[in-house]
């Protein structure tokens, strides 16, 4: 009698010899969704186009992984975001990165030779993976490099967080350039959006932007679409929550829903792919977008309403203009801070004193919130710090849509702080040196450009 399916499968893997173990493992280190879409998984594709990895080719001797570091601005499913990816062999969650320091072997085989990457968190638990695997080390530095010492090679995203080495560690040190430059350029090449005035709401991804921000946003929708009744409205979906949970967020159930009018929206059928949006009671509809990232949509919109966070990183990549929105009226819950004092802030007993005399602290000497501003040094986007209310928010927004070109100028502004793009592939070269077999990276002048261009101070 001939073997079943299934019998011929079971054969079939008895007989086959298992798969060799990678002998080297290239890991990425990260933590928060704003860092997985815009610098995780960039170069983990590019580091893919380059090089023969695992698991896209099975039989290569390095392995890709990514561990996720614990970080009070994460949402816990940054893994699940991760595995759909499918560009690493192994992922560890946050919530295992000190087991893993303490016992490697319990989480999978870690080869004898690898290079660790810091793509966001504390650089300092990068430092700490890199020796206790005794894997080479590679961090990117938006601003600053704070180990040079434990680094085998800096990539720094510009000439300012060059400039902060001491001479000693400038060898070490390559500007690659700003990651999210690349975002813009790939971005205008997708779907295009139907014709239309388009605002692009951004709540946030956590618990505590999300109690704030939703029925916060929803009112403003109701109130800007009487000012301008063409308006149409996009709101991506992070992939740590989903369009039931942003429902939710604007129900009864919601401490803040008493102080605002809009009410709980429903699910409804939406134009765009993936067909979802939520309807106002009111009538308003918001076109929601559940692929991640969103930046083909994002980029086509001519304003955006946001909370702070990696999301205005990625809108100045894109080009979008954007008003910052922090509502400091309900300071109770926003307790999303880092630091050993954010994590006092979360501690049940200390959590409501604490955590407001923080934020109220951190309001008052806050400088800039939005990345583009922290960049430049300066008020590129406007910030709206404050007891803010959706009436003043959604006139603001009616006055910009209706000033195109005050809208253009802070586009040109944007788009003059990211830079050209290539820094994705500059940081994977210099990831691509330190793998071992490759001859050693040479000694680099901190400000000298990548062959595709020259970066001037």
């Amino acid at each position: 009698m001939l073997p079943t399916a299934a019998e011929a499968r079971l054969t079939q893997e008895a007989t086959t010899p298992a798969p060799t173990p990678a002998s080297v493992a290239l890991v990425l280190m990260s933590n928060g969704p704003g860092e997985m879409a815009t610098w995780v998984q960039p170069l983990a594709l590019r580091l893919h186009r380059d090089q023969s990895l695992r698991p896209l080719a099975a039989a290569a001797p390095i392995g890709l992984r990514l561990v996720l570091v614990p970080c009070p601005n994460a949402t816990g499913k940054e893994h699940q975001l991760a595995e759909s990816w499918g560009l690493f062999e192994q992922i560890s969650k946050a919530g295992n990165f000190w087991w893993l320091l303490l016992r490697p072997r319990r989480y999978g085989n870690w080869p004898a030779q690898g290079v660790v990457v810091f793509l966001g968190g504390d650089q300092f638990w990068s430092v700490l993976l890199s020796v206790r695997l005794g894997y080479r080390h590679l961090t990117y530095a938006e601003w600053v490099a704070r180990w040079p010492r434990w680094n085998d090679r800096i990539a720094a995203m510009g000439p300012r967080a060059a400039e902060r080495l001491a001479p000693r560690w400038r060898s070490r040190c390559t500007v690659v350039g700003d990651l999210m430059a690349d975002l813009s350029a790939d971005a205008r090449s997708q779907t295009p959006l139907p014709a239309g005035e388009w605002l692009a709401l951004l709540p946030g991804s956590k618990r505590a932007k999300l109690l704030v921000g939703m029925p916060f946003l929803l009112e403003v929708v109701d109130r800007l679409a009487l000012l301008r009744p063409g308006c149409k409205f996009l709101l991506p979906v992070a992939p740590t929550t989903s369009a039931a949970e942003l429902c939710n967020y604007a129900a009864p159930s919601n401490p803040l829903y008493r102080f605002y009018s809009s009410g709980q929206p429903l699910q409804v059928a939406g134009s765009l792919p993936g067909g979802e949006a939520l309807r106002t009671p009111a009538g308003n509809t918001i076109e929601l977008l559940l692929a991640h990232p969103a930046h083909g949509a994002l980029a086509q919109c001519q304003l955006a309403l946001t909370t702070v966070g990696a999301n205005t990183a990625e809108l100045g990549a894109l080009g979008v203009p954007m008003v910052v929105l922090v509502p400091t009226q309900h300071l109770q819950l926003m307790q999303a801070w880092d630091g050993w004092l954010g994590l006092l802030a979360r501690l049940p007993l200390l959590r409501r004193l604490l955590g407001v005399a923080l934020t109220a602290w951190r309001m008052r000497h806050r400088g800039f919130l939005a990345w583009p501003n922290i960049a430049a040094g300066r008020a590129v986007v406007p910030e709206r710090v404050g007891a803010i209310t959706p009436a003043q928010i959604a006139a603001e927004a009616a006055d910009w849509l209706s000033n195109p070109e005050r809208l253009a100028g802070m586009r040109a502004d944007l788009q003059s702080l990211r830079g050209r793009p290539g820094a994705v592939a500059a940081l994977a070269e210099q990831v691509e040196l330190l793998l071992p077999g490759l001859p050693a990276a040479p000694a680099a002048d901190p400000v000298a450009a990548q062959p595709e261009r020259q970066l001037d101070l």
